[in-house]
């Protein structure tokens, strides 16, 4: 499946994905998290996906796997003891706060410069190939990125500053 085809076809699939995933997880944020895993992982098996397989019903399939592989994973570690240092804890208690506060400005971008930072920092994808799917020139890509970075770096100094006055 070509990325134009994947976008025509998958993309549009995402609204409902959420609201199974809001069903399934009771947590809008749990669910965001589990679609775009979702989508994430039906974006890589792309090349082996055709327009008349049954699409929505792998989509939701995949959705519904990965969330019963969290619930095993959380009873998992649940029942393991907790052997861990109260400043370890703490340290990822920030590291976690931190990262969610990079997401929610991430979120705040705007929808081309959010589509690149995401593809080029989360998901790792090169320039060419990030320029293939969102049709840019790498002008525009760079740009773009540059433009994406700032505005994040911005932010969050911003709101840190705020926080430590």
């Amino acid at each position: 499946m070509k990325p134009e085809e994947f976008n025509h076809i998958i993309l549009p699939m995402r609204n409902e994905l959420l609201g199974y995933a809001v069903r399934l997880t009771g947590s809008a944020d749990n669910a965001e998290d589990l679609v775009q895993e979702t989508m994430l992982q039906l974006w890589d098996m792309r090349s082996r996906l055709a327009p008349g397989d049954r699409l929505k019903s792998l989509a939701m399939t995949m959705t519904r796997n990965r969330f019963l592989d969290q619930l095993r994973h959380e009873s998992h570690t649940a029942a393991m003891p907790e052997h861990t240092d109260i400043a370890v804890d703490d340290r990822r208690a920030e590291l976690r706060d931190e990262a969610q506060l990079i997401r929610d400005i991430v979120a705040q971008l705007p929808p081309l410069q959010q589509q690149i930072f995401r593809m080029k920092e989360i998901e790792g994808y090169t320039a060419d190939e990030i320029m293939h799917i969102t049709g840019c020139t790498a002008d525009n890509l760079r740009r773009n990125l540059s433009r994406a970075r700032m505005k994040i770096r911005q932010t969050y100094m911003n709101i840190v500053k705020g926080a430590t006055l």
